[in-house]
């Protein structure tokens, strides 16, 4: 699922440690399960599932007043 389709839906603070943390290889816990309840990929994959594109929205296209 495209990251647009589930951002809205992904807690702040879930937000903002993507925002802070851009690229990371591997995600906390607590952001994996957030980004699965939020219709995002599935925490099986440490890195969180999140592609490339994933990242370039988060960096340029995620507004910081949510």
């Amino acid at each position: 699922m495209e990251i647009f389709m589930w951002w809205l839906d992904l807690e702040l603070e879930h937000k903002e440690w993507l925002r802070e943390n851009l690229r990371v290889t591997e995600l906390p816990l607590t952001v994996l399960q957030g980004i699965a309840e939020a219709g995002g990929p599935h925490p099986d994959d440490p890195g969180g599932g999140l592609s490339a594109a994933d990242w370039d929205f988060i960096e340029t296209q995620s507004e910081f007043v949510d």
